[in-house]
């Protein structure tokens, strides 16, 4: 079933995912760094937060946080228009010049930049449009490049559930066997963040509750290796599907380290991520676009140690069901 877009109400956090059209590797090197570098000059200009992101060959993962909307200042809004759109944009123009002779922006020049902050949809628009016209300048391309709208998955704002979610789009390059450690892929905000990246370092560091970039970093890199055991190597390969299932039937369970490794459709499809109250929040709200005969919202994730953690729609597989696309 294709549900509409689900939304959190005043501040939410979302999962984006996008695939590029027929899951062509169409994005090398030159690509990844236009996306990461575009995706946080937009997240600035609109006020949104990145947690983490990570661009692979055929997709992309991003992790934002929409904070409550506050409309910023004639003065701090020309500010952000200048820092995305250039000084010669005609928007900052126009807002320049009427706040030069009349000390205000216009009304309607206000409201169009205003009009693209604060909405998840709007900004995975401008995001791929804006890559789209570059890389079809850059290569002399036509046509659509991105394979369909973007997936969401409405996460709590809630540590445990944004550990899960972080740590599972930094660890893509390992789980397609690109790298062994994620510091190493530095098209990831993992990597970014390590490097001095500071949007990215607090954006993790609220996902810890800390307000040390060390100490969160330590924690945050023993997530992603100590407790899998699996530290040095790509457990795509040491992480045999079948062994897995065999294992989980009888009634193994992996490290959250290990189940991070692994293709989770889960933190991709699950429309709604979090503890069952939020879960059922969201399903409560939205409630119209469910069947008669549901009664709640909060779906397990099977096969994992996040015992605390639903999803809003019940994909009935394993979380180990599946291997990662490149």
């Amino acid at each position: 079933m294709r549900l509409a877009r689900i939304k959190g109400r005043g501040g939410a956090v979302y999962h984006c995912v996008s695939r590029t059209v027929g899951g062509q590797l169409l994005l090398d090197e030159e690509c990844k760094e236009r996306l990461a570098s575009l995706l946080m000059r937009l997240a600035r200009f609109c006020g949104m937060e990145v947690i983490t992101y990570c661009m692979m060959g055929n997709h992309f993962h991003v992790l934002v946080r929409v904070p409550l909307a506050v409309p910023p200042s004639d003065g701090e809004l020309l500010r952000r228009a200048e820092d995305f759109y250039g000084r010669n944009g005609l928007l900052v123009v126009l807002a320049r010049d009427s706040m030069k002779e009349h000390g205000r922006m216009p009304v309607h020049v206000r409201e169009t930049l205003l009009g693209r902050m604060g909405d998840v949809s709007v900004f995975m628009k401008e995001f791929k449009q804006r890559f789209s016209r570059w890389y079809n300048r850059q290569t002399g391309r036509f046509g659509t490049l991105w394979a369909e709208r973007f997936k969401s998955v409405l996460v709590e704002d809630s540590p445990e559930a944004l550990r899960a979610v972080a740590a599972y789009i930094d660890l893509n390059p390992v789980r397609a066997g690109l790298v062994s450690d994620p510091k190493d892929y530095r098209f990831c905000g993992y990597a970014a963040a390590l490097v001095g990246q500071k949007e990215i370092q607090r954006g993790l560091m609220s996902v810890f509750s800390e307000r040390r970039w060390i100490a969160a970093a330590a924690q945050y890199r023993e997530l992603l290796f100590a407790q899998g055991g699996v530290s040095g190597h790509s457990s795509k390969q040491a992480l045999d599907r079948e062994a897995i299932r065999r294992v989980m039937s009888q009634g193994g369970r992996l490290s959250e380290a290990e189940v991070l490794r692994l293709r989770i459709r889960h933190l991709t499809d699950g429309v709604a991520l979090g503890s069952r109250e939020f879960v059922n929040g969201v399903f409560h709200r939205y409630r119209s676009l469910f069947g008669a005969k549901r009664k709640d919202g909060a779906r397990p994730i099977r096969g994992t140690p996040w015992t605390n953690l639903s999803t809003l729609r019940d994909l009935r597989v394993d979380a180990v069901g599946l291997p990662e696309i490149l």
